[in-house]
């Protein structure tokens, strides 16, 4: 079941702020050093990367849909408390899906924390599974 009137539209550099504001409120693991820069920098490198879900104008889920020309991403998957298991985060991953099937793209990778056992679900229900036979490697770089 989806929300009733639920929109999903690309994010615009006046939309910044409330993203911000709405992945404090929203998104888990918070502690990633957002701010204005990256995603004004996001936006302006690809205008179709951030996808937003709004209901009568008000934010009610994101989720980034980086494509780097060989790969496709998922990242920043966040819906409001208050709607989520209502289809909201279904209705962004397959908007994202549909962007990067225009790019000829054959499969995505979503970043998900191994404690967000609520995302984990809605992964699961778009056909995801956590792959086993390999593993991110990070380095911070600050």
């Amino acid at each position: 079941m989806t929300s009733p009137g639920v929109r999903v539209r690309h994010g615009a550099l006046d939309d910044v702020p409330a993203v911000l504001r709405f992945w404090l409120e929203a998104a888990e693991n918070t502690d990633r050093h957002d701010d204005s820069g990256k995603v004004v920098a996001l936006i302006e490198r690809d205008p179709e990367a951030l996808l937003i879900a709004e209901i009568d104008g008000l934010i009610v889920g994101t989720l980034i849909a980086g494509w780097d020309g060989w790969r496709a991403h998922l990242y920043r998957l966040a819906v409001d408390p208050a709607h989520r298991r209502t289809g909201i985060g279904s209705l962004l991953i397959r908007a994202a899906e549909e962007r990067f099937r225009k790019f000829g793209a054959f499969r995505a990778d979503a970043m998900v924390l191994h404690d967000n056992a609520l995302a984990h679900h809605v992964w699961t229900s778009a056909g995801y599974a956590m792959q086993t036979d390999c593993a991110r490697w990070v380095r911070r770089l600050t």
